[in-house]
C-alpha cells in the first residue's frame, strides 16, 4: 500500500468511529427512554413532552404570584413608611396639648391674683417636665460642670473664680432625646483669674 492509501484507511477508520459512538448513546438513551413511561391517575401513560409543558406552566403561574406578592409587600411597606413619618410624632402632640391648655388657664387669671398665675405657670411647668420625661427627653443643666463640646455651646467666655473651662452660667438649657443630642445648652465659660 502506498502511503496515500494508508493515510486514506486511516482517516476513514475515524471517521467511522466518530460516527459510531454517538448512535450508540442516541440507541442506548432511546431504549431507556422505551423502558421508563410516566402514567397518571388513572394508569395512562403521559407524554412526557406534555408533562414538562405543564410543570414549566406551573412554575411560571409561581413566579408570577410570588412578584406580585413581594410587589404589593413592598407597596404596603412604603404606604406604612409614609405613615409613619406623617404621625411619628402624634402621641408627642397629644401631650403637649396638656401644656398649651395649662397656658391658656394661666393666662385667663384675672388681674390681681398673680399667686394663682404663678401656680398656672408651674403647673404647666410640671406638666412639661412630666412630659419630657415620658418621651425620653432628658434635660442638660450645665451650670458648674466641665465645659464639653458634645453637650455645651459655648456663647463666651468671662473671668471668674471658677477654673478655667467650668460652666458658669447658662443662658439656654440643653436636651437629649433619648441619649442623643438635639439640642446643646447655650452656656458662658469661666476663662479662669
Amino acid at each position: 500500500m502506498s502511503s496515500k492509501n494508508k493515510k486514506q484507511d486511516i482517516e476513514d477508520q475515524e471517521v467511522e468511529v466518530v460516527k459510531d459512538e454517538p448512535n450508540e448513546k442516541i440507541n442506548e438513551e432511546t431504549s431507556l427512554e422505551d423502558d421508563v413511561l410516566t402514567v397518571d391517575e388513572e394508569g395512562e401513560p403521559i407524554d412526557p413532552m406534555q408533562a414538562l409543558k405543564n410543570e414549566v406552566t406551573e412554575l411560571n403561574d409561581k413566579l408570577l404570584r410570588q412578584h406580585a406578592e413581594m410587589d404589593n409587600l413592598r407597596k404596603r411597606t412604603a404606604r406604612e413608611v409614609v405613615d409613619a413619618r406623617k404621625f411619628a410624632v402624634e402621641k408627642f402632640t397629644v401631650a403637649l396639648l396638656d401644656v398649651v391648655d395649662n397656658l391658656e388657664r394661666a393666662l385667663d387669671v384675672e388681674e390681681g391674683k398673680e399667686d394663682a398665675l404663678r401656680d398656672g405657670v408651674q403647673r404647666t411647668l410640671d406638666s412639661w417636665r412630666g412630659m419630657m420625661e415620658k418621651f425620653d427627653v432628658e434635660r442638660i443643666d450645665a451650670v458648674g460642670e466641665q465645659f464639653d463640646p458634645h453637650k455645651h455651646e459655648a456663647l463666651s467666655q468671662m473671668p471668674s473664680n471658677e477654673p478655667e473651662g467650668v460652666v458658669i452660667n447658662q443662658h439656654c438649657a440643653g436636651y437629649m432625646l433619648n441619649g442623643r443630642l438635639i439640642r446643646p445648652a447655650q452656656v458662658l465659660v469661666s476663662s479662669g483669674k
